[in-house]
């Protein structure tokens, strides 16, 4: 069995909409914190240089959202108003099965709109001769991977329409992930189409679809153009982040080995 890693890194060194913050108390500074602690709420005196080098272990603290990285979107993250009009499930209700399954890959690189239609996956579908099964994990590989790190990654990649996304759940599917930002096309594009034409379905359908019908989405997948399009498990347990729309994962391909 060949393990690959799908997920992009938590960095604060990259440029983000909305900056991460990542602050690291080193082992000599973590050693001399806990003494400070020790004393202060046991009134237990310690001397860390005892400690090997005088060092105990380092402390990360990271300011960030539950969408950095690659992560898990929940029900609750489209709104609140779930399926039957019942309150939508946040991550650390969602059924574990979800998780760890089969998975396909959608090639939908090479085109010039920004939105996928199902007529679009059908064709790939075709192409790869591969038919879903129910709980089958489908991953979207756009490219858009290649701008991890650039201001370009949140505008420049393709999403899925409202009628792309019914395909794949009429096909029993629950967890759609994608290489890119958003399941849905750029703000900067549905914004425009929008104020084009009034039309508020062009408005993030692919999440809100989810208001209906409930579905989880693996955003800021990375590495799919190395997998084969069919015969692979994904695992990507989100983090059990009580009452969350989301949580972010490690999703890794096992592939088995021929």
């Amino acid at each position: 069995m060949r393990t690959l890693d799908l997920s992009t890194p938590i960095d604060a060194g990259q440029w983000e909409p909305e900056k991460v913050t990542h602050d690291i108390v080193s082992p000599a500074e973590g050693a001399r914190h806990m003494s400070e602690e020790m004393k202060l709420h046991f009134g237990l005196d310690f001397d860390p240089t005892v400690l090997p080098d005088g060092e105990l272990l380092s402390i990360d603290t990271l300011g960030l959202t539950t969408h950095t990285g690659t992560h898990v979107d929940a029900p609750s993250h489209y709104g609140t108003r779930g399926p039957g009009g019942r309150p939508p499930r946040t991550v650390d209700e969602l059924p574990l099965d979800w998780f760890h399954r089969p998975a396909f890959v959608l090639d939908l690189r090479g085109a010039e709109a920004s939105t996928a239609g199902a007529d679009d996956l059908r064709a790939e579908l075709a192409r790869t001769g591969y038919t879903p099964q129910p709980l089958d994990i489908a991953l979207l590989l756009t490219g858009a991977d290649e701008l991890v790190g650039t201001k370009r990654y949140f505008t420049d990649f393709r999403g899925l329409d409202g009628g792309a996304t019914a395909f794949l759940l009429d096909l029993g599917v629950r967890v759609i992930g994608t290489d890119a930002f958003s399941l849905d096309a750029p703000f900067t594009d549905m914004i425009r189409r929008y104020q084009e034409s009034g039309d508020r379905g062009v408005l993030w359908p692919a999440h809100f679809l989810g208001r209906d019908r409930e579905f989880c989405q693996i955003e800021r997948l990375t590495g799919l153009d190395a997998l084969p399009p069919y015969g692979f498990t994904v695992s990507c347990y989100p983090v059990k982040v009580a009452g969350a729309g989301a949580g972010w994962c490690r999703a890794v391909a096992e592939i088995p080995e021929n």
